[in-house]
């Protein structure tokens, strides 16, 4: 992996480090609770390879690599301990910064993640990495069907639904042949019972992409986690940003008050 990083650093207070999701970045996975995150919290984010600002890798990703980079860039940002918040593929990440800088993460907020892709998520990745060669409008559709929630998916009308998929397809960024294949190869099923962190996995019960199942089995790893369910698709932040910050603080607040 090469190219540096572009971070993001906001606010003031405990360390908050984001890792985003494959697709995505700071900004598209966590923008909607940013903001109020920032007011109680030190917010460290970074875009990775391909994603935002910073420059595609000319080899494949790592996940000790992506982990180590966040780490490094939130102790150059003068935080030396952090919660993690880590979303889909970043909870992969999260996980991974647990168990290589145990001395400087205080938890882990797990959400719409897994620790292995299951059969409907291989299924998905491959069909993903297939559409990137080719149209991205397709992409878009398919990257729009699998991510929504039912609910809020047939709540759209006709040409909001258009208009979603456009800007979706003319935003696909480049770096992500490397993260869709880098979610292929996530295996952290091994590391869960050796975190010891307070943990909060966050189950979207309406995720057709990485559903329920995956975030139980990243809840029953980990020793003393607790599971929370939100109603809302892969895009929980799209669909449910109120339920998902509310869940988040709580957790900050719980932890915050425990020490």
């Amino acid at each position: 992996m090469n190219g540096n990083f572009t971070a993001t650093v906001r606010g003031r207070g405990p360390g908050l480090l984001l890792a985003h999701g494959a697709g995505g970045s700071v900004d598209a996975n966590f923008g909607p609770v940013l903001d109020d995150l920032a007011r109680t919290h030190t917010v460290i984010g970074a875009d990775y390879p391909g994603s935002g600002a910073t420059p595609r890798s000319t080899e494949p990703l790592d996940l000790d690599d992506v982990a180590d980079e966040l780490a490094a860039i939130a102790v150059d940002a003068g935080v030396e301990r952090w919660t993690v918040l880590g979303y889909s593929l970043g909870t992969a990440v999260a996980v991974r910064l647990a168990t290589r800088h145990p001395d400087r993460v205080d938890g882990l907020i797990l959400t719409a993640g897994f620790a292995k892709p299951d059969n409907t998520l291989r299924l998905t990745l491959e069909i993903w990495d297939e559409l990137l060669r080719g149209d991205h409008r397709l992409l878009a559709t398919f990257l729009t069907l699998v991510a929504s929630g039912r609910g809020a998916l047939e709540g759209l009308a006709p040409s909001e639904l258009g208009r979603r998929v456009d800007d979706l397809a003319t935003s696909i960024p480049a770096g992500s042949p490397e993260h869709v294949a880098l979610c292929a190869a996530v295996d952290t099923r091994a590391e869960l019972r050796d975190i010891r962190v307070p943990t909060l996995v966050v189950s979207t019960t309406a995720d057709r992409l990485t559903g329920p199942p995956l975030s139980r089995e990243l809840a029953d790893g980990i020793p003393h986690a607790d599971l929370v369910e939100i109603d809302a698709g892969h895009l929980i932040g799209d669909e449910a940003p109120g339920a998902w910050l509310a869940a988040i603080q709580r957790f900050l607040s719980g932890k915050k008050a425990a020490a």
